[in-house]
Order: structure tokens, then sequence, then C-alpha cells
């Protein structure tokens, strides 16, 4: 993407730095917090550069702000300083011309969707074999979503008697045996008796 001026200076970024934290160590997390910020802004909007596009919001935020522009909020103005680049990145002519091409393919009938049902008729057949200890722990492990799945993995892990990064580490071995069982059932081979201890 063309820039509007030139790479961050080393004068930007202290004004950047200072307007962030007056403290040198915060004011550098919270730019790396605010770069993961634009990042994540870039890529959720569908911009398959996100890294390039944050970064040239932080080099035109520093630029203002080393020519004495006064802000209040510097994440906020930071956002509508994204928001604006993101609508130049949609405008130049390679990128329209892209997005033109997948409009294209969008118009393209689906492929057909596999049928789900002999992927979980195998799943449930290889649950089945696990040992009960293993199966209990597997099923155990990927309930819930967010901070109860924390706390339900903390507590399996207490009553297991082992630390948390055991825990995962049992239960990706198991996951790695149902992956390698439903794989081989799926295709007809003996692989099922993978699971088999």
């Amino acid at each position: 993407m063309t820039k509007s001026g030139a790479s961050l200076s080393a004068s930007g970024l202290g004004s950047l730095l200072g307007h962030l934290d007056p403290d040198a160590e915060r004011a550098a997390d919270a730019y790396q917090a605010l770069r993961r910020v634009l990042v994540s802004f870039f890529t959720w909007r569908g911009a398959w550069v996100p890294d390039e596009l944050a970064d040239e919001t932080l080099d035109r935020l520093a630029a203002k702000l080393e020519r004495g522009l006064q802000v209040d909020d510097v994440r906020r103005f930071a956002r509508g300083i994204a928001r604006l680049v993101l609508l130049e990145f949609f405008r130049r002519p390679d990128v329209r011309a892209l997005r033109a091409d997948e409009s294209e393919l969008e118009r393209l009938p689906a492929p057909a969707q596999p049928d789900p049902e002999p992927l979980r008729e195998c799943l449930e057949r290889c649950l089945a074999e696990l040992p009960p200890e293993s199966r209990d722990l597997i099923l155990r492990y990927y309930v819930d979503q967010g901070r109860p799945k924390i706390e339900n993995r903390r507590r399996l892990a207490e009553e297991l008697g082992v630390s948390e990064s055991a825990l995962r580490n049992r239960a990706q071995r198991v996951r790695d045996r149902l992956e390698r069982c439903t794989t081989g059932c799926r295709s007809g081979t003996k692989a099922t008796r993978a699971v088999a201890t």
C-alpha cells in the first residue's frame, strides 16, 4: 500500500509512545496492544494484509502527533484513521479487481457437502472403543466455552491430580488417537484398533 508519508520516524514514534503512557515500558506495551487491536480490526473486515494496514495506521497517527495535533483519546483516534485506511485499501484498483473476481466465484454453485453421518458414526464407534477413563477425560475436557471451559479444565486437572499442562497433553494424546481412529474408520481400514490400549 502506498503510504501517505515517510516511514515512522524516531521522533514520531516517541510522540506516539508519549501519548500512550508517560512510562516508557507501559507505553511500549500499550503500543503493541494497540497494534494487535488494529490487526484484528483489518482482519475481521476482510483485508488480507492486516499487519501492513495496521503499520500504515500507526505511521499516520504518529505523523499527526509529531506535527502537534492535539488528541484526547489516541486509541479512538487510531480507529478513525484505521477506517480511512481500510476504505482506501478497498478502493485500490488491484484490490477492486480481485474482489470482483471473488464475487464471480461466489456465484458458482457451492460444492456438495460431505455427508456428516459416516463421521458421526465413526466418532461414536471410536469413542466407545476408548478405555472408560480416556473417554471420560476427552468428553469432559471439551465441555463449555469461554470462562466456564477454563474453570472446568482446572477442576478436572485437580480431580486427576495433575497440572493443567499435563491435562492438556493427556487430552491431546486421546484426541490424536480418536482422529487416527475416525480417519481409518471412514476410509474403511482396520485403523479403528488404534484406540486400543
